[in-house]
C-alpha cells in the first residue's frame, strides 16, 4: 500500500472497497492475536522509526517543500514538521501503549444466576476502525498503535499535505508487523491524495465498524452528514470556567489564568470565564491584568467593561466561539444558575469547570453540567487522555455512546454478555 497516487493503477472506490476487504480479514487475525504479539509489533514499529530517522526527516522535507509552494501558514507548517523530538516521541509512544494493560479479553462481573449459570461481560474489539485526519504524521503511528493494542484493524487517512511522511511511517509499521507475524494489512495508511477517498470510505459499512475523525468543525460535520457508520466525534471545545461566589480567589485566579494560557490552540483551553457578581469586582481585576500581560485580547459583557478597561465589546456570537488563540470572553452572571443556564444554552459539552469552596454548589454544577469532563478547582486543561491515566487517547468524544470523554484503549472495545454453564438447560 505504498503507492503514490500518480502510481495508482485502478480507480478510487474500488481501492478503498479492497482495503476495506482487507481490513475485515485482518481484523479477524488480530482477534486471536495474544498480547505478546501486540506489544512484539508496537516496539518493532518503534525500533523501526528510529532505524528510518533519517528517511522521514528526508520525505518529510517532500512535504514541507509541497507545503511552502502551496502557501500553507506557518502554524500548520510547525504541525506538518518531524523534528528529532518529535520522531523521538513518536517512538516513545509507542512503546508506552505497548505497556499499557491489554483491555482485550477482560472479563467483568462474573455472576452466578439462580438457574446455576453464570453471566458475565467480556471486553473484545470494535473490529475496523477508520481513521481521518490532518496535518500531523505523528498522527499515523499514534492512531496505528491505539488500533493494534486495542485488536482493531484500521484504515489512516492522513491529510494530502503529509503524504509523503504518512507513507514513509506506513512502511515502519509494516515492517514492524512483520517482525510480529500479524497481518501487514492490519494498519492499511491511504496511498492516494484524492479526495474521493474520503467519500469511499465513509461508504464502507459493510467493512468498516467505526469512523474516528481528527480534524477541523468542516471536516467533521461532512463525515457526519455522509456516512452511515458510527463515529466517534467532537465538533469543536468551547470550555468554560465559572468563578462562583465562593471561591477561593487565590486558587480560583490560578486555575482560571492556567486554563486559557498554558496552551491556546487545544480543544480542552478555556474559552470562555464566567464570574459570579457577588465576586467579579475581587477577581476580574487582578486576573484580567494577568491575561492582558500574557497578550491575550479580552472580549466581555457590559458588567465586566465597567470593572475593568481595555475590554473589548463581547458579541452574541464570542459565546459559541472555539478561538484556538490567545482570546477569551468574559461574563458576569447572577450566580450558580446562571452560569448552568450559560453553560447549557453556550457549551459544546466538553469540559466545563467551577471554582468553588461550597461542596452542595460543585455537586450540583457536577451533576447537572452535561459535558463530557465536568471539573471542580481544577483547570480544564487537565481534559486529557494522559492525564486521565489512560496512557494516550484517539481523540476526545463529545458524544454519549459509546465512549464520551478521552477515548483511551478501553473506548476503542465494546462489551459483549458472556455464559458459562456445565450442560444447564432452561426448564
Amino acid at each position: 500500500m505504498n503507492d503514490t497516487a500518480e502510481s495508482l493503477p485502478f480507480e478510487v472506490a474500488a481501492y478503498m472497497r479492497e482495503l476495506g476487504q482487507r481490513a475485515r480479514a485482518a481484523a479477524r487475525e488480530l482477534g486471536r492475536a495474544d498480547s505478546g504479539a501486540k506489544n512484539t509489533a508496537l516496539h518493532a514499529i518503534a525500533d523501526a522509526i528510529l532505524a528510518n530517522r533519517d528517511h522521514l526527516k528526508s520525505e518529510n522535507r517532500k512535504d514541507l517543500d509541497t507545503g511552502r509552494q502551496r502557501g500553507l501558514d506557518t502554524a500548520l507548517l510547525d504541525r506538518l514538521e518531524l523534528t528529532d523530538a518529535r520522531i523521538d516521541a513518536m517512538a516513545e509512544g509507542l512503546r508506552q501503549v505497548a505497556a499499557l494493560p491489554d483491555p482485550v479479553g477482560a472479563i467483568s462481573d462474573l455472576d452466578y444466576r439462580p438457574s446455576g449459570i453464570q453471566v458475565g461481560r467480556m471486553r473484545v474489539p470494535l473490529g475496523v476502525i477508520g481513521i481521518i485526519y490532518e496535518s500531523r504524521p505523528n498522527v499515523t503511528a499514534d492512531a496505528a498503535a491505539l488500533c493494534l493494542k486495542s485488536g482493531n484493524a484500521s484504515i489512516l487517512r492522513g491529510g494530502s499535505e503529509a503524504l509523503h511522511a504518512n507513507q514513509a511511517i506506513a512502511r515502519c509499521i509494516e515492517q514492524g508487523l512483520a517482525v510480529a507475524g500479524l497481518p501487514a494489512t492490519a494498519v492499511q495508511v491511504v496511498a492516494t491524495t484524492d479526495r474521493a477517498a474520503v467519500g469511499e470510505l465513509l461508504k464502507l459499512d459493510k467493512y468498516v465498524d467505526v469512523i474516528v475523525p481528527r480534524g477541523g468543525k468542516g471536516l467533521i460535520e461532512r463525515i457526519m452528514a455522509e456516512t452511515r457508520i458510527p463515529v466517534i466525534k467532537h465538533l469543536h471545545g468551547v470550555c468554560h470556567t465559572y468563578i462562583d461566589d465562593q471561591a477561593d480567589i487565590d486558587k480560583a485566579v490560578r486555575v482560571a489564568f492556567n486554563a486559557k494560557t498554558q496552551r491556546y490552540g487545544t480543544c480542552n483551553t478555556m474559552e470562555t470565564l464566567l464570574v459570579a457578581e457577588g465576586i467579579a469586582a475581587r477577581v476580574l481585576p487582578p486576573l484580567c491584568k494577568m491575561y492582558q500581560e500574557a497578550g491575550v485580547e479580552l472580549r466581555g459583557c457590559e458588567r465586566t467593561r465597567a470593572l475593568v478597561d481595555g475590554i473589548v465589546a463581547a458579541t452574541e456570537a464570542d459565546w459559541d466561539e472555539e478561538y484556538l488563540a490567545p482570546i477569551l470572553a468574559v461574563r458576569v452572571v447572577d450566580d450558580l444558575e446562571a452560569a448552568m443556564d450559560h453553560i447549557e444554552k453556550h457549551s459544546s459539552q466538553h469540559t466545563d469547570v467551577i471554582i468553588t469552596e461550597n461542596l452542595t454548589r460543585a455537586r450540583r454544577f457536577l451533576r447537572e453540567v452535561d459535558s463530557s469532563s465536568v471539573m471542580v478547582n481544577a483547570s480544564s486543561r487537565f481534559a486529557d487522555g494522559f492525564e486521565y491515566g489512560l496512557g494516550a487517547e484517539i481523540g476526545i468524544s463529545t458524544d454519549k455512546l459509546h465512549a464520551r470523554g478521552p477515548v483511551g484503549l478501553e473506548g476503542l472495545t465494546t462489551l459483549k454478555f458472556i455464559v458459562l454453564g456445565d450442560g444447564h438447560t432452561r426448564g
